[in-house]
């Protein structure tokens, strides 16, 4: 008799047709190398280079596309915005790829997944500028998703955020800024010279959170200055944008490779913006297909 714990069912929600809650993926319908994006309209652009397509899934703002790039097998999955969406999107992957969907337990041999995401950032500093490609080799929880599981602190950089703490004079309530690391052989795998390594703020919203001000005053007007100056060993922050630490943190937790890489489209110091950005998402996205 099995000691492992069963799962209930208002836990692993598991629709009529066998497939995951939010996602309306089953099992078989997922590849190990999983390119992520924001936009449910993104994952067609990435499946256009594809030379076939096996599954064509939506459910809400998430839309799947599993098939073959040069003989890899590969699923395109849209995430939404924001590192909630994450904990939905990280968890039903997870789900799909340990958990016995018959018995409702954890498989007896782990299955790890590759996980790229793609997306749009804004630039922080003189060396983003708009058109620029970086890498998170770092994520900044500014959204506090992973404080709700145990067990953080192993995969944590408790003195980056100490410095984070400290030269930033944080002064948000109740929300701690959290440091969480790229895998680095996936880094090592998809950044080479024209992708820049750096380190991402993820941001729990898009405007008060990113120092945007428009009709409400803001909590610490000058945070983003503060960024800008920060120096930790010789780590600047470069760039906003708003999943790439719980797509690391809870990645880093189950035990699946993970990284985001974005183009840069605003640059919040120079306060310009390119609001036509579809040539170099797409080549970004080629860049990425290559190497994932």
């Amino acid at each position: 008799m099995s000691n492992k714990r069963t799962i209930p069912t208002s836990e692993l929600i598991i629709n009529g047709d066998g497939s995951v809650f939010h996602l309306h993926l089953r099992p078989e319908q997922l590849a190990d190398r999983v390119f992520l994006v924001g936009d449910p309209a993104r994952v067609d652009m990435v499946a256009s280079r594809f030379d076939s397509i096996e599954c064509n899934v939506s459910s809400r703002e998430f839309h799947t596309i599993t098939g073959s790039y040069k003989g890899k097998r590969i699923s395109i999955v849209s995430h939404g915005i924001g590192t909630d969406n994450i904990d939905i999107v990280l968890n039903e992957l997870d789900a799909l790829s340990n958990i016995d969907f018959e018995t409702r337990q954890e498989k007896d041999t782990f299955r790890q997944l590759t996980l790229v995401r793609v997306g749009t950032s804004g630039g922080l500093q003189d060396e983003t500028p708009i058109g620029t490609y970086v890498a998170a080799e770092h994520s900044i929880g500014f959204d506090g998703v992973i404080y709700f599981y145990s067990d953080t602190a192993r995969i944590r950089n408790r003195a980056f955020e100490e410095a984070l703490i400290s030269q930033l004079e944080w002064k948000i309530e109740g929300l701690r800024p959290y440091v969480v690391a790229a895998d680095k052989s996936l880094i090592q795998q998809i950044c080479q010279d024209d992708i820049l390594r750096g380190n991402t703020i993820a941001a729990n919203g898009f405007y008060g959170p990113q120092g945007r001000q428009l009709r409400l005053p803001l909590q610490d007007p000058k945070l983003n200055e503060k960024i800008q100056g920060f120096n930790f060993e010789g780590y600047r922050l470069t760039n906003y944008e708003m999943e790439s630490s719980s797509l690391a943190g809870l990645a880093a937790l189950m035990g699946h490779r993970a990284m985001t890489v974005c183009c840069i489209i605003a640059g919040r110091k120079a306060q310009n913006m390119n609001t036509d950005y579809k040539g170099s998402i797409e080549g970004l996205i080629d860049l990425v297909l290559e190497r994932i």
